[in-house]
């Protein structure tokens, strides 16, 4: 996996939601606001 660079775009990436369907970040570009939640753990 590359580096992040600061003050320039996320890389495009895809995962799986909920319900199986395919989601890439890319599907957000234009948009106003994308919420990124990561979880650590249920401790």
């Amino acid at each position: 996996m590359s580096k992040i660079t600061l003050n320039q775009p996320a890389p495009d990436f895809t995962l799986t939601d909920y319900r199986g369907q395919h989601v890439a970040l890319g599907q957000f570009r234009g948009k106003l606001n994308v919420l990124l939640v990561f979880n650590r753990g249920f401790t």
